[in-house]
């Protein structure tokens, strides 16, 4: 019986006490998403990668970013392969039922991306049956442009160069995509534009999984600071000019 004890007390020992914080914030992301996360050389940097490093600092941890497809980042978070995720992601219903997300930590627009010559001239253009959308899977702009428009005008691929070599080749019409991967795309593919007109706009937020409300709180904590003291802001404006 004494032995018994001895080994439940051991194991006991062994496990770290409810609530107690890991040395290292694992964060998942879909690194193909300039300026928010993308890789220079082998690191994977941008807005995203500089915020998360900076909440990190202020919980006393390090980071580690690990790169997925960006719908697995969602279920990663829920089932704690990774402790929080930040992709440019909004907050919509859906996500919301499977993890809980911090407050808004910057703001976006969702884009359309035509071929220069394209007779899409407006948000209203796409209403149009004979039109294909371009979207990436797993984001807003898809769930949004099949909710408007059905699965059958829409086609997913896994991260927007992929869909803006499909509208290259004439596989779709137009691609929907957050506004600054929009501008950066249009800039390395010549004879594409981004119409005047935003599709949308939506607020972008940390998610974390739905029990681990101690870290939520003090992430919501570091960003209040990282906003009063202009980090935030200057993290942004690295990467996004007023141009």
């Amino acid at each position: 019986m004494k032995k018994l004890f001895a080994v439940l007390l051991a194991m006991c020992l062994m496990i770290p006490a409810f609530g107690a914080m890991a040395e290292t914030l694992t964060m998942g992301t879909n690194a193909a998403f300039a300026p928010y996360e993308y890789y220079e050389g082998e690191t994977i940097v941008g807005i995203d990668a500089e915020i998360a490093a900076a909440i990190a600092e202020k919980l006393g941890m390090d980071l580690d970013i690990v790169d997925m497809d960006f719908d697995a980042i969602i279920p990663a978070v829920a089932t704690g392969k990774v402790m929080i995720g930040m992709a440019g992601m909004t907050v919509t219903p859906e996500r919301l039922q499977n993890v809980n997300f911090s407050n808004t930590y910057s703001i976006g627009i969702q884009s359309i991306i035509v071929p220069a010559e394209s007779p899409i001239a407006s948000v209203d253009d796409l209403a149009k049956p004979e039109f294909i959308i371009g979207v990436q899977k797993g984001t807003t702009g898809h769930l949004y442009c099949e909710g408007d428009y059905g699965t059958d005008r829409v086609k997913a691929f896994k991260n927007g160069p992929e869909a803006v070599e499909a509208l290259k080749n004439g596989s779709v019409d137009c691609v929907v995509i957050d506004n600054e991967p929009a501008k950066r795309l249009v800039e390395a593919n010549e004879g594409l534009k981004i119409l005047d007109t935003a599709y949308t706009e939506e607020e972008y937020a940390i998610a974390l999984a739905l029990e681990n409300t101690e870290l939520l709180e003090k992430i919501n904590k570091a960003l209040d600071e990282l906003l009063d003291d202009g980090t935030l802001q200057a993290i942004v404006d690295k990467y996004i000019t007023g141009e």
